[in-house]
């Protein structure tokens, strides 16, 4: 019997089991390759082995040469890579997930095509964030309005709590350095969040661009659940990064290490897909959504019948 070498590549049905992997890292200016079930990340300072099997997701920044070898056995471990500009305030690409199902893409179709269905998960979105309130009668312009109230308010309290100035939300991805140093850390702070939502949300087989409170934006789906976290992970660490940054540091580099350590015990991973099952009204070891992948035609009779068959038109 041949002996395997590196990884075992990482089953469907251990896909709930990606909450439980570190949050994110980010590498610039360096070279990876393949060790075994190991990549290696080098740059003037020296090589590092990091365990791919144990990464939610890469984040890759200018500078950074990949072999074939390394972005294979990233795809096997079932890690998410997603290509980003200087200071990782863009998204250029990301590699192929590792579900092979289309059973919750469908699920998160089905329920964003349907007006009442939409709304119904819109809905749970919010009440997420307004603890103890029942949103269940309002309607959408209500309950932008009421977030929005929120997160001023959030932005208020903040600015008062670390004494930095806040004269609203103001940034421009074609020049970082443009906005003031909390607009920077937000920027900082809030794509390394959407690294990790991606992550998570391509893993389960389901599409970013199909959002139910944002809409006609191939991250759309990643903001909505993005926003489920701002409050209580990025906005306050964007704003503490704004009052203590010293003059020499980079604000951007600096940002993503505080969000990195804020994530660096996976809860946030795993919080996330458990929101994401409880959008989606599915539970975490359903069958029908994270078994074993399966390919078939569709009928139009309502069933589903087996590929791979030379049919003839009577069948």
């Amino acid at each position: 019997m041949k002996k395997q070498v590196g990884a075992k590549k990482t089953e469907l049905k251990e896909l709930p089991r990606i909450g439980d992997r570190v949050s994110f890292i980010y590498i610039e200016h360096s070279k990876i390759n393949k060790i075994d079930s190991s990549i290696t990340v080098t740059d003037n300072r020296g090589t590092v082995r990091i365990p791919v099997s144990m990464i939610g997701v890469l984040l890759l920044g200018p500078g950074t040469d990949i072999s074939h070898r390394a972005v294979e056995i990233i795809g096997d471990a079932g890690t998410s890579i997603v290509w980003v500009g200087e200071r990782g305030v863009r998204n250029y690409a990301y590699g192929r997930p590792l579900a092979h199902s289309s059973r919750l893409l469908e699920k998160q179709a089905k329920l964003v095509s349907n007006k009442n269905t939409r709304i119904a998960v819109a809905r749970k979105m919010y009440q997420m964030r307004f603890r103890g309130e029942d949103v269940s009668k309002l309607t959408m312009q209500q309950l932008r309005g009421r977030e929005g109230a929120r997160v001023r308010e959030v932005y208020r309290n903040l600015s008062k709590k670390t004494g930095v100035k806040w004269d609203g939300r103001d940034y421009d991805v074609d020049d970082f350095e443009n906005s003031d140093l909390v607009n920077q850390a937000l920027s900082s702070a809030n794509v390394s969040l959407y690294g990790v939502v991606k992550s998570v949300v391509v893993a389960l087989g389901m599409s970013p661009g199909l959002g139910f409170v944002h809409t006609g934006h191939d991250m759309s789906f990643i903001y909505d659940i993005a926003d489920l976290y701002k409050a209580e992970l990025t906005i306050p660490i964007a704003f503490e990064m704004a009052a203590t940054i010293k003059e020499d540091e980079d604000i951007g580099s600096e940002t993503r290490k505080r969000v990195r350590d804020a994530m660096v015990d996976g809860k946030i991973m795993a919080q996330i897909v458990k929101d994401l099952q409880y959008l989606m009204e599915v539970e975490e070891d359903d069958p029908e959504y994270f078994a074993i992948e399966t390919l078939s035609l569709w009928d139009d009779r309502g069933e589903l019948v087996k590929h791979g068959v030379s049919y003839k038109e009577s069948d």
